[in-house]
């Protein structure tokens, strides 16, 4: 035991690596599996060439912006004693893994697909096996990444800023080494924005315009290989619901746990682990959330056709969230001391390990309540389904009715989540709930990530003329698919508000302000400012999908009217040039809102100061939590609703398929809905962490603190007071 607490930090990593071994093993064995036949695997061809063309395009664009933003880093890292040029090196490191986590994705996606349609002329048990462990590549791809590689920094910076000069690791050189650890997160989420932007401008333009001339003007399948955009549509499934989630939920992973550890400096902790326990805690949290994720992944699983998809699922979640919460107990029983303080609150070990189960209950629930506002025979999806009996209007007035419903009990869950965890272990206790949540987050995103392999594996079967049992079995989990993946969205933007929260106390701490007062007319300035900026993001997204859609809907329509034989199977579409118009309008599209995310807080910390950088912070976040919800479950349940029909639904007693004037009306609703859960609803948790982070490494540039010391040398120069007198005068000054 003794040898297990002195090396406790460096046992860390080691959680990662056993993540990303088990990750190598289960993609080997996807890649396995039958591929199908000829004409199968040429389309699946198609949709990998098609995403790894996307990552290329992305890839070159911010490669220079990291590379600028990297030299800007290391400069000002050499202003302020707390900080470092070593951070620019922290950037790039984050923003290459979070890149890399969504190749992760992106890579086993485009194998998966084909091998899930083939695996679907078996059995759904079968095309379930194959589809799940695709999408457990990814999570335990990025979660393994997030652990080895926050653990392995800290490990380097702890060393290079405490341990080899004796310092404090309560004083300024602990802050220094987790000011550069900063830079690590910054990289993830900075990528993570252009990246869910990016991919959900390129999916959401192929597929409003496969819709909107396919289905709707050409009266074909959705999926149907006579429509030229069919292939573009299926690639966005890869680029925004896998690598742009995937490099999403690696930078919330990354940013929770670095809020947690900047919390835990404050704690001055007589402890057995150097004084460092609380820092130490949230990384071995998410540690052991990613080995019981993999134990609750080995358990998804069904054995008849009639078995529930959602059951297996559920239980594979639960597990992995009740084992991380009986390890995490016996983990605070053992890293902390009896009592701590932070900022004057008093907190015992049991309180801490409340807290945590406050988040981990928060994370549950949103869950739940987002599941039943987005699942096929729910009351929400239902009633958007009788709103279709009379029209388009109809229809989209009750998408949106059910979006704005949606946020009450999740809000008033993360309101008693921020409450509880608070009241247990103050401002430590809300960050390492936060961490609590996010400690599956290798479940969480396995679940998300089986749903577009299950929908690309429905596109091929539909494009190959599979046999209609194929196809039922996939649409089976692409159903399951939507609402897990609304699901996902709920629980990420759950825990983007106790992250953002977390950030925001740091961000105080570090610029030295003691409260911040809404009395004053430029903090409520700041305030309405940052709660405008999230509708001014979903527009900019929601405008560019519109744009992007209809150049795509003018190429679909060429291609019918200019190619002769397309309709009657004599003439192959040019996929190509679909692929090319989503991949450059993506390109061209996403540097505007992110840019507002990065450059608002840069222009507004350094012209007006840390208290009205605090009050737009404060603003985003409480918007953008708002906004991020209406728009992802209002999107799913318009989803599902179109889903219903293919199965059959009754409306006042009468039965409605596709084809019929309900169905068209749900189309409608679905094309209405697809930018905001797949581009700019989930683009808020990334929105508002990345405003916090951005925040956090400008505060020492900022502080009140800094201000006050240049005050004190001009009042020095001006009364040559003595020295003894000085701490007087800052005092005042302040």
């Amino acid at each position: 035991m003794d040898f297990l607490q002195q090396n406790l930090l460096y046992f860390i990593p080691v959680f990662g690596l056993i993540g990303i071994l088990v990750m190598i093993g289960k993609s080997s064995w996807v890649r396995k599996q039958d591929a199908g036949d000829e004409n199968m695997q040429t389309l699946a061809g198609y949709i990998a060439e098609g995403a790894m063309a996307f990552l290329k395009a992305e890839w070159k664009v911010l490669s220079y912006f990291a590379i600028i933003a990297a030299i800007l880093l290391a400069w000002s890292g050499t202003l302020v004693a707390t900080s470092s040029w070593v951070i620019a090196i922290s950037f790039l490191i984050g923003a290459f893994t979070s890149a890399f986590a969504g190749y992760i994705g992106m890579n086993i996606a485009t194998k998966a697909n084909v091998r899930t349609t083939q695996a679907a002329r078996t059995s759904l048990a079968q095309a379930l096996k194959v589809s799940f462990t695709g999408g457990t590549v990814m999570g335990l791809g990025v979660a393994g990444l997030a652990v080895l590689g926050i653990g392995s920094l800290f490990i380097v910076f702890y060393h290079m800023y405490v341990v080899s000069v004796g310092a404090d690791v309560n004083g300024e050189d602990m802050e220094k080494a987790l000011d550069v650890l900063a830079g690590f997160s910054l990289g993830a989420e900075s990528i993570a924005l252009f990246a869910r932007v990016g991919g959900g401008i390129y999916t959401k333009a192929a597929d409003v315009g496969a819709d909107l001339v396919g289905k709707v003007e050409a009266g074909i399948p959705e999926d149907d290989v006579r429509n030229p955009a069919t292939i573009a549509d299926n690639v966005g499934d890869n680029v925004g619901d896998v690598a742009g989630m995937g490099a999403d939920l690696f930078g919330s992973y990354v940013a929770t746990i670095l809020a947690t550890m900047v919390l835990g400096r404050e704690i001055k902790s007589a402890d057995s682990f150097g004084g460092i326990a609380p820092i130490l805690l949230p990384m071995l949290i998410a540690g052991l959330g990613l080995i019981f994720s993999i134990v609750g992944a080995s358990l998804v699983k069904i054995k008849k056709e009639t078995d529930s998809v959602q059951a297996a699922l559920n239980l594979g979640n639960w597990s992995s969230i009740i084992l991380t919460a009986i390890a995490s107990f016996f983990a605070v029983k053992w890293l902390l001391p009896e009592t701590m303080n932070i900022r004057g609150f008093e907190f015992s070990k049991t309180d801490t390990f409340m807290a945590i189960v406050v988040g981990l209950v928060v994370g549950a629930l949103m869950s739940i309540i987002t599941e039943y506002y987005t699942a096929i025979g729910k009351r929400p999806v239902q009633s958007i389904i009788n709103r279709s009996s009379t029209g388009h209007a109809t229809n989209i007035i009750g998408g949106l009715a059910i979006g704005m419903e949606s946020t009450v009990l999740p809000i008033l869950v993360l309101a008693g989540g921020i409450y509880g965890s608070y009241h247990f272990a103050g401002l430590y206790g809300v960050a390492i709930a936060a961490a609590g949540m996010m400690a599956t987050t290798a479940m969480q995103l396995a679940i998300d990530a089986f749903g577009p392999i299950a929908d690309n594996a429905g596109g091929i079967a539909e494009m190959s003329h599979l046999p209609e049992e194929v196809r039922g079995r996939t649409d089976n989990l692409d159903a399951v698919g939507n609402t897990t993946a609304a699901t996902g969205k709920g629980f990420a933007i759950a825990s983007a508000a106790l992250t953002s929260l977390a950030l925001f106390a740091a961000f105080v701490g570090v610029a030295g302000i003691d409260h911040i007062d809404i009395y004053k007319a430029n903090v409520l300035a700041g305030l309405f400012v940052g709660g405008m900026i999230p509708f001014i993001f979903s527009s900019l997204c929601i405008s560019a999908v519109g744009r992007a859609a209809m150049d795509m809907v003018q190429e679909v329509r060429r291609q019918f009217r200019e190619i002769p034989g397309i309709m009657e199977h004599k003439a192959k579409p040019e996929y190509s040039r679909c692929v090319e118009i989503s991949t450059k309008a993506s390109i061209r599209e996403m540097m505007l809102p992110g840019a507002i995310a990065l450059i608002v807080p840069i222009v507004v910390g350094f012209s007006f100061g840390p208290e009205v950088l605090g009050g737009l912070l404060a603003g985003v976040t409480v918007s953008g939590v708002l906004m991020g919800m209406f728009q992802s479950n209002a999107g799913g349940a318009w989803d599902n609703a179109k889903k219903s029909f293919e199965k059959g639904v009754v409306i006042n007693g009468e039965t409605f398929y596709k084809g019929s004037e309900p169905h068209k009306a749900s189309v409608t609703g679905d094309t209405v809905g697809d930018p905001f859960k797949d581009t700019s609803g989930p683009s808020m948790n990334i929105l508002i962490k990345l405003m916090s982070i951005v925040s956090l490494i400008i505060a020492p540039h900022i502080s009140v603190h800094k201000e006050s010391l240049a005050k004190l040398d001009q009042k020095k120069e001006i009364m040559m007071v003595k020295p003894e007198n000085e701490n007087v005068i800052l005092k005042k000054l302040r």
